[in-house]
């Protein structure tokens, strides 16, 4: 980063678009968001997908939603137009052959091109990571290795997961627990905030929990960023707090990965898992991923009593070597690739590697430290009284601490306000997220969010809430004046009855 970018200044003239515009001009990686299609105002507001010839030229949206569905990269399609061109010329053969014009791996070993692109992400080796499945099932597919409960008395058999996990973790480990023969209600450690009213689990009260339940944990499954909050959790401390108890610990990435520099290799993580469609921009329900420690990937086929973790298995986690001899006799391939079921879908995996491509050139890091300085304009604009008043009627709940949270800013709003908040923003062509009943959730992605934007988004967001409290206030006036004209009608009556 430029010495100019690096300071993000907190002086008068920030809250001018002059200092987003200096901002953007010092980005090194600026040029990054041109590799994305960024709809445009029209494009949200037409009842189809088609640009009529005729329409307008219309401004670019405000798209803060790159922690629910991240924006196409341009080089999508060019891929994926690759993919069936390959597989239109070469059926068949188009799984083992190398073509010196394509820029994609052979069907075979697309996969293993798509671990080798992904693995720097969430810093891991290669070896520990594959490209496969959904997040949801892959999590199945994690617990049936790492979490082997003991029965209800004999051992430990609980997995600590938060009270507010996104309800599709939440749901899995149920119905693990349920699959073992155990009930939810006993077998699952809800973590929960010590204050309700400020949604934040602290790292001491994490590891708190922890000792409390230490010896009857077989798994803590938690987020590396908090779907609701943005909360970024201590992994590496928390792993190595889990550790020290002897208990496994998984982490569902879905909203780290892309977003934050992780190490997961270095902290010692058991296992984690993550989708791609957020922050990785790879397109509603791509190809997910998972993270596998070297040490559960190592394979012994050399002994009488052959060693591996234990899995469920699949012809694509065989050994690649022995994998088409169809000998039925299941030969796992080291690391995370033998945890593999099925040969993954190389349409896919197209649109998966030309993001990854896009986040090679980048780098992590250089991206995590952009990010943060988005996120800390973003929280700079919001909580500046020039711009807000001295009492704005919301108040952000991620942590306030920019090592603590990935990019998002959740604000909760005054009770009554969100509706039309969403309705002006929409109306102005941004496009946030929304928690019923009083959350919106704003994420700058690094890749293709800009200072503009964060400006921008500022400027119609006060916008947007002047005009709900507008429309609160002259509503409860209103039912005011209705309840004090009913009161009067009634005292009227009661006064004529008595006359």
């Amino acid at each position: 980063m430029s010495e100019p970018f690096q300071e993000a200044g907190h002086g008068e003239e920030y809250l001018d678009i002059s200092h987003a515009l200096k901002l953007d001009g010092a980005d090194p990686l600026a040029s990054f968001r041109s590799r994305f299609h960024i709809p445009t105002k029209a494009d949200l507001k037409r009842p189809t997908i088609a640009k009529p010839n005729n329409e307008p030229l219309s401004d670019e949206c405000i798209y803060l939603c790159g922690n629910s569905l991240g924006l196409q990269p341009k080089s999508a399609a060019d891929l994926v137009q690759v993919f069936l061109t390959q597989w239109r010329t070469k059926a068949v053969t188009g799984h083992f052959v190398e073509h010196i014009d394509s820029p994609l791996a052979p069907f075979l070993h697309i996969d293993d091109d798509a671990a080798k692109l992904m693995a720097p992400i969430v810093g891991a080796e290669t070896s520990e990571v594959a490209v496969m499945g959904t997040l949801t099932a892959n999590l199945h597919l994690l617990m049936c290795s790492f979490y082997r409960p003991a029965k209800k008395g004999e051992g430990r058999y609980k997995i600590l997961l938060e009270g507010k996990a996104f309800p599709s973790d939440h749901y899995a480990i149920e119905s693990q627990i349920q699959f073992h023969g155990l009930d939810p209600k006993d077998a699952m450690v809800l973590l929960e905030p010590e204050d309700q009213s400020i949604p934040i689990l602290t790292t001491e009260r994490i590891l708190q929990i922890i000792d409390q339940h230490a010896h009857e944990l077989a798994l803590i499954l938690l987020p590396g960023i908090q779907f609701y909050t943005g909360q970024y959790f201590d992994i590496k401390r928390i792993t190595e707090h889990a550790h020290s108890h002897n208990i496994l610990i998984g982490w569902d990435c879905a909203h780290a990965a892309g977003n934050v520099d992780l190490k997961l290799h270095d902290w010692n993580v058991d296992f984690a898992a993550w989708c791609s469609y957020k922050y990785l921009n790879s397109g509603p329900g791509a190809m997910a991923a998972i993270f596998v420690h070297e040490n559960h990937g190592h394979v012994d086929m050399t002994s009488s009593t052959q060693k591996y973790t234990p899995r469920l298995t699949g012809w694509w986690g065989d050994d690649k070597s022995s994998r088409f001899q169809m000998t039925n006799n299941f030969v796992p391939r080291p690391g995370a690739a033998g945890f593999q079921l099925s040969n993954p879908s190389a349409l896919d995996l197209s649109a998966v590697v030309a993001s990854l491509q896009i986040f090679k050139e980048a780098g992590m890091s250089e991206l995590r430290q952009k990010s943060l300085l988005l996120t800390q304009y973003l929280e700079d604009l919001l909580t500046s009284e020039a711009l807000t008043g001295p009492n704005p009627p919301y108040r952000i709940i991620s942590p306030r601490e920019p090592a603590e949270r990935g990019a998002q800013l959740s604000l909760r709003l005054e009770s009554g306000l969100l509706d039309t908040v969403l309705e002006c923003l929409e109306e102005d062509g941004v496009v946030i997220d929304e928690r019923k009943p009083d959350v919106i959730r704003v994420a700058p992605a690094p890749l293709y969010n800009s200072f503009v934007d964060v400006y921008q988004f500022c400027r119609v967001f006060r916008k947007a809430v002047d005009v709900a409290v507008e429309r609160k206030e002259f509503k409860a006036g209103a039912q005011g004046a209705e309840s004090a004209l009913s009161n009067e009608g009634t005292t009227s009556s009661l006064e004529a009855q008595t006359e």
